[in-house]
Protein backbone atom coordinates (compact mmCIF):
# COMPACT_ATOMS: atom_id res chain seq x y z
CA UNK A 1 0.00 0.00 0.00
CA UNK A 2 1.33 3.41 -0.96
CA UNK A 3 1.96 5.97 1.80
CA UNK A 4 -0.16 9.13 1.61
CA UNK A 5 2.07 12.09 0.82
CA UNK A 6 1.71 15.13 3.10
CA UNK A 7 0.84 18.47 1.54
CA UNK A 8 4.10 20.08 2.64
CA UNK A 9 6.15 17.20 1.25
CA UNK A 10 4.36 17.31 -2.11
CA UNK A 11 4.67 21.11 -2.29
CA UNK A 12 8.41 20.99 -1.56
CA UNK A 13 8.90 18.34 -4.27
CA UNK A 14 6.80 20.39 -6.71
CA UNK A 15 8.92 23.48 -6.01
CA UNK A 16 12.06 21.44 -6.76
CA UNK A 17 10.58 20.24 -10.06
CA UNK A 18 9.64 23.79 -11.05
CA UNK A 19 13.13 25.05 -10.20
CA UNK A 20 14.72 22.37 -12.39
CA UNK A 21 12.40 23.17 -15.28
CA UNK A 22 12.94 26.92 -14.93
CA UNK A 23 16.71 26.44 -15.00
CA UNK A 24 16.30 25.32 -18.60
CA UNK A 25 19.34 23.05 -18.68
CA UNK A 26 17.41 19.76 -18.59
CA UNK A 27 17.20 17.55 -21.71
CA UNK A 28 13.80 17.33 -23.40
CA UNK A 29 12.98 13.79 -22.23
CA UNK A 30 13.88 14.68 -18.66
CA UNK A 31 11.79 17.87 -18.93
CA UNK A 32 8.76 15.83 -20.01
CA UNK A 33 9.29 13.40 -17.12
CA UNK A 34 9.63 16.31 -14.68
CA UNK A 35 6.50 17.92 -16.09
CA UNK A 36 4.54 14.69 -15.55
CA UNK A 37 5.89 14.44 -12.01
CA UNK A 38 4.96 18.07 -11.39
CA UNK A 39 1.41 17.52 -12.62
CA UNK A 40 1.06 14.55 -10.28
CA UNK A 41 2.42 16.55 -7.34
CA UNK A 42 0.11 19.44 -8.21
CA UNK A 43 -2.85 17.05 -8.10
CA UNK A 44 -1.77 15.77 -4.68
CA UNK A 45 -1.50 19.33 -3.35
CA UNK A 46 -4.93 20.24 -4.75
CA UNK A 47 -6.48 17.13 -3.21
CA UNK A 48 -5.00 17.92 0.21
CA UNK A 49 -6.24 21.54 -0.01
CA UNK A 50 -9.72 20.37 -1.00
CA UNK A 51 -9.78 17.94 1.95
CA UNK A 52 -8.73 20.70 4.34
CA UNK A 53 -11.37 23.04 2.91
CA UNK A 54 -14.11 20.44 3.46
CA UNK A 55 -12.97 19.84 7.03
CA UNK A 56 -12.99 23.57 7.77
CA UNK A 57 -16.48 23.96 6.32
CA UNK A 58 -17.74 21.13 8.50
CA UNK A 59 -16.12 22.66 11.59
CA UNK A 60 -17.75 26.02 10.87
CA UNK A 61 -21.25 24.54 10.89
CA UNK A 62 -23.50 25.63 13.72
CA UNK A 63 -26.25 23.41 15.19
CA UNK A 64 -28.95 25.56 13.56
CA UNK A 65 -27.42 25.33 10.09
CA UNK A 66 -24.38 26.09 8.00
CA UNK A 67 -22.36 29.22 8.62
CA UNK A 68 -21.82 29.46 4.90
CA UNK A 69 -23.10 27.44 1.99
CA UNK A 70 -21.10 26.15 -0.92
CA UNK A 71 -22.08 24.78 -4.30
CA UNK A 72 -21.10 21.29 -3.20
CA UNK A 73 -22.40 21.45 0.36
CA UNK A 74 -24.59 18.37 -0.09
CA UNK A 75 -21.54 16.47 -1.29
CA UNK A 76 -19.50 17.64 1.70
CA UNK A 77 -22.19 16.92 4.25
CA UNK A 78 -23.55 13.77 2.64
CA UNK A 79 -27.08 15.19 2.54
CA UNK A 80 -27.79 14.53 -1.14
CA UNK A 81 -31.21 12.98 -1.59
CA UNK A 82 -32.41 13.92 1.90
CA UNK A 83 -35.50 16.01 2.40
CA UNK A 84 -35.36 19.05 4.68
CA UNK A 85 -36.17 18.60 8.30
Amino acid sequence: MKKQVAFEEALKALEAVVAKLEAGDVPLEESVRLFEEGMSLSGICQKRLDEADRKIELLLRKPEGPVLETEDESDILGTEGREGG
